[in-house]
C-alpha cells in the first residue's frame, strides 16, 4: 500500500504518451520510386511542435538528410499533405518535401543508385520540438522493379548493357547493334524503338535518331544539338566535338566552376561540322530543357534543334521548358543536385536550379515522357 514516488508516476505517464505516438507512411511503407506517399504523425499533444527528419544512404555510402518543423492540429495529428512546414529544409505545404529536399552531407554529391534490385530506403523520424527526443520512426522502401519484371544482363557481340522486361529500358554502348538486338526481342512490340537520354548522352540519342533506322520516339533532356567532348564515329562519318570557349568559363562566389556559356553557337560556320544532322531523323522528338541549366545553355540548343527540323519541313517535335530547374532532370521525388564533379571539366561545377521548382519539373516531365512514348510507340 505504499505510495509510488511522484517522479516515477510522471515518467510512466510520459512513456505511455510516447507509446501512443505513431508515424505512418500511407498507403504503404513499400512503393515504386515514382509514387507519392503520405506521411502522418498521430497521438501528439494538441498543437505540439514536432520535427520530421528524413535520411537515406545511397549506393556510394553518401548520407542525404532533410528536416521540417510542423505543429500538430487540435486532434494531435500532423499530416504533411495538409500541414505547412514552419521551417527547416523547406516551408509551406509540400507533401513530398522530405524526399526532394534531401541534401547530401558530403558537398557536391549526386544521389547514386547502381543496384535497382534493392529499394532506396528513406528513414523518417518524428522528434519532439522541445527536447529533440525521437517519438516515432518508419522507413519508406522505394522500389525500382515492378512485380514480375525481369532484369537481364546483355553481352552479345559488342553490346554491353541491361534489358528490363517489361517495360523495356536499356543502356547500350553500341547503338546500331543495340537497336537491332531490341527489335529481335519477342517482348518488344515494335515496330519502332524509343530512346531517352540526358546531358551528353542526349547528343548520342540525337545521333542515333539521325543515322539509325527503327527509332520512333526520342526524348532528349538538357542535351546539345551538336556533338561534344569527343569525336563521334558512324561508318565513314566523323563528327568532331564542339570546341569550348575557355574565356566564357566563370567561377561562382562559392568557388564552383560555371560552364553554362562555355560552348559556342554550333550554327556558326566554323562550328557547323559539329552539328548533329537531326534533319535526317524520321522519329518524333521531345526536347525537355531547364531554363536555369548551368551545365550548358540547353534552352538555346533545343530551340536551335527545333528550328533545324522546322526549316526542313518537319513539325515532329515538342519543346518543354522548365523555369528555375537545373541540369539533372531525373525521375520524381529524387534529391535535387545543385553541384557535382564534372568528368570532362575535372572539377566541381554548378548545375543550377532551385530545389522546389526542380522537383516540380521532374514530376511534370515524368508524366510527359510516359505520355510521349505511349503516343508514339503504342501504334
Amino acid at each position: 500500500g505504499r505510495r509510488m514516488p511522484d517522479w516515477i508516476t510522471i515518467l510512466t505517464r510520459a512513456e505511455m504518451a510516447y507509446s501512443q505516438i505513431r508515424l505512418k507512411i500511407l498507403p504503404s511503407v513499400r512503393c515504386l520510386f515514382d509514387k507519392m506517399v503520405q506521411v502522418k504523425v498521430e497521438g501528439l499533444a494538441p498543437h505540439k511542435q514536432v520535427q520530421l527528419r528524413s535520411k537515406l544512404v545511397d549506393d556510394r555510402g553518401v548520407i542525404f538528410k532533410a528536416s521540417a518543423l510542423y505543429k500538430a492540429d487540435e486532434t494531435g495529428q500532423v499530416d504533411v499533405y495538409r500541414a505547412p512546414s514552419l521551417g527547416g529544409s523547406y516551408t509551406g505545404v509540400e507533401p513530398m518535401g522530405l524526399f526532394w529536399a534531401l541534401a547530401p552531407e558530403t558537398p557536391h554529391s549526386k544521389l547514386l543508385k547502381k543496384n535497382v534490385l534493392s529499394p532506396t530506403l528513406v528513414e523518417i523520424e518524428a522528434l519532439s520540438g522541445e527536447t529533440g527526443e525521437v517519438l516515432a520512426s518508419e522507413t519508406n522502401e522505394r522500389q525500382y522493379m515492378t512485380e514480375g519484371m525481369k532484369r537481364i544482363p546483355v553481352q552479345e557481340g559488342r553490346i554491353r548493357g541491361v534489358l528490363f522486361v517489361p517495360p523495356g529500358y536499356c543502356g547500350f554502348s553500341q547503338p546500331l547493334e543495340a537497336v537491332s538486338y531490341l527489335r529481335r526481342q519477342p517482348e518488344v512490340k515494335g515496330p519502332g524503338i524509343g530512346i531517352i537520354a540526358i546531358s551528353h548522352s542526349g547528343g548520342l540519342a540525337l545521333s542515333m535518331s539521325s543515322f539509325l533506322s527503327g527509332i520512333s520516339a526520342t526524348v532528349c533532356i538538357n542535351g546539345c544539338n551538336a556533338n561534344t567532348v569527343i569525336p563521334l564515329h558512324y561508318k565513314d562519318i566523323v563528327i568532331p566535338p564542339l570546341p569550348p570557349v575557355m574565356k566564357n568559363i566563370k567561377i561562382t562566389e562559392s568557388g564552383l566552376v560555371d560552364i553554362r556559356d562555355a560552348l559556342p553557337d554550333p550554327s556558326l560556320e566554323k562550328n557547323r561540322a559539329s552539328l548533329i544532322p537531326i534533319e535526317r531523323a524520321s522519329c518524333q522528338f521531345l526536347f525537355a530543357v531547364s531554363e536555369d541549366d548551368h551545365n550548358w545553355n540547353s534552352v538555346f540548343f533545343a530551340k536551335q534543334a527545333a528550328a533545324t527540323l522546322r526549316n526542313h519541313g518537319k513539325e515532329s517535335f515538342k519543346v518543354v521548358t522548365y523555369p528555375k530547374a537545373g541540369h539533372f532532370l531525373e525521375v520524381p521525388h529524387m534529391p535535387y543536385c545543385s553541384s557535382g564533379f564534372h568528368g570532362a571539366v575535372g572539377s566541381d561545377v554548378v548545375f543550377g536550379g532551385e530545389p522546389k521548382a526542380h522537383s516540380e519539373a521532374q514530376l511534370d516531365l515524368w508524366e510527359k515522357v510516359q505520355e510521349f512514348f505511349k503516343s508514339h510507340l503504342d501504334n
